[in-house]
């Protein structure tokens, strides 16, 4: 099985930045698109960000755009998530997200293997 492990999450305040990361094993990571979700208690399941294999191309839920950036490193089995100027309202527990679809998608149905999840909380 597909095994993704995140890390990296914790408490900042608002305005500050955190890098989680994701690790992948039992898979051939190359081939898979790669996406974060979030879940806020009481909330969805909410998509934030995804990345294709080649990572030229990605996609961003219109609350993150031009504050958060996705990356992968095929060669470490890794993609990670660089959130600048983090707001309350982004506080969530973050899922990293392996799927076999073509190309990006939000749907968390497409997505086949999930991580433990990392809390993420920012203070106002």
């Amino acid at each position: 099985q597909v095994q993704l492990v995140e890390s990296g999450g914790g408490l900042v305040q608002a305005g500050g930045s955190l890098r989680l990361s994701c690790v992948a094993s039992g898979g051939t990571f190359s081939r898979y698109l790669m996406g974060w979700f979030r879940q806020a208690p009481g909330k969805e399941r909410e998509f934030v960000a995804a990345i294709i294999w080649s990572g030229h191309r990605t996609s961003y839920a219109d609350s993150v755009k031009g504050r958060f950036t996705i990356s992968r490193d095929n060669a470490k089995n890794t993609v990670s998530l660089q959130m600048n100027s983090l707001k309350p309202e982004d506080t969530a527990v973050y899922y990293c997200a392996a799927s076999t679809a073509w190309d990006t998608t939000p749907r968390y149905d497409d997505y086949n293997y999930w991580g433990q999840g990392t809390q993420v909380t920012v203070s106002s």
